[in-house]
């Protein structure tokens, strides 16, 4: 079942083992949040304070699935924290069609590059990163399907809660991704500075080492894959899906 974009529920019937329950749960990390002194090394996540309350509800939803497994330890539960999954299919058949203004950074980018919008507002450039301004940890979404279909195989095989970190383990700024696009799409992205937005951290991405090492899942394809087929989806579809 899906209850939100941001919050996804998958159920599996008993695969391997029938008296094996299986749960999958693949929140964004917005429960979460890193040092911002050190926001690679540090291997283990702080619950969030943000008052924001979708960072509260899968966080919560996070306790309450670890405390089933715990009471009942024949379910398989595994918990994907994933950070910023960008691109689309390569075919240009599927991808990110936002309704209204886009809330990510790259479908907004691909819509001005497209001409529906005028002018990117890049919030803040002058946090401590190289450009000046923010970094996160970008993510293919064929890479991250590959991470969910490994993830169930997981489940498949081994009870108890199984939690993995699914990105590159690199940071890309905002100015990064706009060179990216500009690259893909053979043209300049117009874009402006505007004031730092209240709760954004200057830098955060993914330490998915257990991932690599336990599902031998690791991403494949680069920023500038990404920004390509992101372009070649929204080039053939400049209006987005038809209605």
């Amino acid at each position: 079942m899906t209850t939100t974009s941001t919050v996804r529920y998958g159920w599996s019937a008993p695969c391997v083992r029938p008296t094996l329950k299986t749960l999958f749960l693949a929140p964004l990390p917005t429960v979460l949040w890193r040092s911002a002194q050190d926001p690679l090394r540090r291997k283990f996540f702080l619950p969030a304070r943000r008052k924001a309350p979708t960072a509260k509800v899968k966080l919560m939803v996070e306790q309450i699935l670890t405390d089933l497994q715990k009471a009942q330890p024949e379910w398989s539960i595994a918990l994907l924290r994933y950070f910023n999954p960008v691109g689309a299919h390569p075919s240009g058949d599927m991808g990110e069609d936002p309704q209204g203004i886009p809330n990510n950074l790259m479908p907004y980018i691909a819509q001005v590059a497209v001409g529906r919008r005028e002018s990117l507002a890049v919030f803040g450039n002058d946090y401590p990163t190289e450009d000046g301004t923010g970094v996160r940890d970008y993510i293919h979404v064929m890479d991250l399907a590959d991470g969910h279909v490994v993830a169930m195989e997981k489940l498949a095989d081994k009870s108890g809660v199984h939690i993995y970190n699914l990105g590159a383990g690199v940071g890309s700024s905002v100015l990064d991704v706009v060179n990216a696009f500009s690259k893909a799409c053979g043209k300049p992205i117009n874009y402006h500075f505007a004031p730092r937005r209240d709760g954004d951290l200057p830098a955060y991405w993914a330490d998915a080492s257990k991932a690599d090492r336990e599902l031998n899942w690791r991403v494949t394809r680069t920023l500038d894959e990404m920004a390509q087929d992101t372009w070649h989806w929204q080039s053939r579809h400049p209006q987005g899906y038809p209605d």
